[in-house]
């Protein structure tokens, strides 16, 4: 739930910014310019703002240099160097996170020598697997789901239907939204005459410190290496990571990613919504995957990639191009063939 609200000074000082206008503006929460109210806050960045910018009626604007001195919008104006940064800052004064209030609740059930740390959180529902282990200051949602021997870190927030399967060990400060299930066993199989005969998974499912991991997610726990997810990595909703997957710190997968089995991406990486990557691939650090784009092949690292399949972004625009040039050609050389020969 919103705060009672601070005032455009207060905003102000809060962000390091510069006011200018009215101090005492009162504003209760935050908004899109062209949505914004007399008592809501917005921002603007760069000039595609302008035309919203002009017909806004927030009540004040986070705004950089470009914007301070504009004639028409807003009087109230907070001047910045990042606006959207600043924005983040005042949502969390704005929007504090309710505490949790400690304690079990009596429909959870937890298993033999089961440990919880102070200040644990258990929902209705939970059942907690025999010998697991809840970091101080957890979270565990309606209905989670912890597996034999898990290791959830401290101060983790587990949303409602989370499932974390025997061998999986969660780091400190992760975040896991609804329904996502971690340490899975992964596709694996071995096939022949008789049929396709399931490998056993043996590996963990790691998830490093301060991961989110969006909702309806699966990570499957290696098979007899380890699935690892490094520190302050984000996960979108609905991202697949196969199993033996080793993803670095401060990666970001958007919605619909699928990593397949015993993949590798570098520290930094930014793969965009509905990426499938192919098995055995590595993904450099620091490297760029467009959207919907296919991986069948290694990435070099701080490479931008995009296409079906994935090559190098320039190399795919001008095959794009050349296909949009194509198309004339071919109808210029279907008149040619339909055109009457000339009288000999």
């Amino acid at each position: 739930m919103p705060s009672d609200g601070l005032t455009s000074q207060a905003v102000a000082d809060l962000v390091g910014g510069r006011l200018l206008g009215d101090g005492t503006v009162r504003l209760a929460g935050v908004a899109a310019l062209d949505r914004a109210g007399p008592a809501q806050l917005s921002l603007a960045t760069t000039g595609g703002y302008r035309a919203m910018f002009l017909a806004s009626r927030a009540g004040a604007v986070l705004v950089n240099d470009r914007f301070a001195a504009e004639p028409g919008g807003p009087a109230v104006r907070i001047v910045v160097r990042d606006p959207a940064r600043a924005l983040v800052q005042v949502i969390e004064a704005l929007y504090p996170v309710v505490p949790a209030v400690p304690g079990v609740d009596p429909s959870a059930r937890l298993g033999p020598g089961a440990e919880l740390g102070a200040g644990v959180t258990v929902g209705p529902g939970v059942l907690v697997g025999a010998r697991a282990h809840i970091g101080a200051g957890a979270r565990l949602g309606p209905g989670v789901v912890v597996g034999e021997g898990v290791v959830v870190g401290e101060a983790c927030d587990l949303g409602p239907g989370v499932v974390c399967y025997p061998g999986t060990e969660l780091g400190q400060r992760v975040r896991v939204k609804a329904g996502a299930v971690l340490g899975g066993e992964g596709f694996g199989y071995q096939s022949g005459p008789a049929g396709h005969r399931r490998i056993p998974h043996v590996g963990r499912c790691l998830i490093g410190n301060d991961v989110d991991i969006g909702s309806n997610c699966t990570v499957d726990r290696g098979s007899i290496d380890d699935t690892v997810i490094g520190d302050g990595t984000k996960l979108d909703n609905l991202v697949h990571v196969g199993h033996n997957v080793r993803i670095g710190r401060h990666c970001l997968l958007m919605g619909g990613v699928m990593i397949g089995g015993s993949s590798q991406v570098g520290d930094g990486a930014i793969i965009a919504g509905a990426v499938g990557v192919t098995d055995h691939v590595n993904i450099g650090a620091g490297a760029r995957i467009g959207a919907g784009s296919r991986v069948f092949g290694d990435v070099p690292p701080g490479a931008t990639w995009s296409g079906y399949p994935a090559r190098g972004h320039r190399e795919t625009l001008r095959a794009s191009a050349a296909l949009l040039r194509l198309a004339p050609i071919i109808a210029d050389l279907e008149r040619l063939v339909e055109a009457p020969a000339p009288d000999a």
